[in-house]
């Protein structure tokens, strides 16, 4: 695992920079999309290089992590919706280019195991955009989350709820209590997982992540046992890690040519 420490702004260039490499080098690249806070500035990096450079996501297909049950199709959380806004519509995917799990589905079990049909059938996600809560979940693997899940139904715990209730005015009883997700073992398939981190908040689950034991407590720790993951974190998401000075030092002395 790589651990990369340094400004936010800085950090959104380094993951635009992974994507681009990989979308220039594979046209036909199949991406992982994460929504919340965390790579919306990766996103206007992208759009702004697609609109200022000509980068093209015109043969890429992207696979959304994750979607809340029951919101309504129109709902500007759906995070579908939310896709649509912050990254798909400001670049050039195809059309049915970016998928994401059937929140409103009536078969909801059914659909979980189409949409990890999809991604196989694919030919899996190339590079998969992660957030992480402040409880350590990746997508919406809680806490308790089996290392080897799928994609699923999860409910919701009570601190996701109340973290997310910013997005709903503030307002915790327009949060819903279900979502599907990619489950962990879902996610480790894919090729190169880039993770984001900022502020304070998320200083114990990043601490937890890059040193703590591998645990179904804290789920994003199996990103330990990934083979090509990056973990990218701003001085206060970095806070509590013990090998700070050893992180800085290893991406200091990094050849320029090696990227993420």
């Amino acid at each position: 695992m790589e651990v990369v420490i340094a400004p936010a702004d800085e950090l959104a260039r380094l993951a635009a920079d992974a994507v681009e490499r990989l979308v220039r080098t594979k046209p036909d690249a199949v991406l992982g999309l994460a929504t919340g806070s965390s790579p919306l500035k990766v996103y206007d990096e992208l759009a702004r290089r697609h609109a200022e450079d000509g980068l093209s996501f015109a043969g890429a297909r992207a696979f959304m992590l994750d979607e809340y049950v029951g919101l309504p199709a129109e709902h500007p959380e759906r995070y579908r919706n939310v896709i649509e806004k912050e990254i798909a519509s400001r670049v050039d995917f195809a059309p049915g280019a970016v998928q994401g799990p059937d929140g409103l589905a009536e078969d909801l079990p059914t659909a979980c195991a189409a949409y990890e049909r999809a991604i196989v059938d694919a030919g899996g996600v190339d590079l998969q955009i992660l957030g992480i809560g402040t409880d350590g979940h990746i997508a919406f693997n809680e806490p308790g989350s089996s290392l080897a899940s799928r994609t699923r139904i999860k409910t919701l715990t009570q601190q996701t709820r109340e973290d997310n209730a910013r997005f709903f005015d503030d307002d915790i009883d327009k949060v819903p209590h279900h979502c599907l997700t990619q489950g962990l073992a879902t996610i480790m398939s894919a090729r190169h997982l880039v993770l984001l981190a900022t502020g304070k908040g998320k200083a114990e689950a990043v601490h937890q992540l890059a040193e703590g034991a591998v645990s179904a407590l804290w789920p994003a720790t199996i990103m330990q046992m990934h083979p090509h993951a990056t973990v990218l974190v701003d001085d206060a998401a970095a806070s509590r890690l013990q090998l700070a000075g050893y992180y800085r030092q290893t991406f200091a002395s990094k050849p320029g040519w090696q990227g993420l």
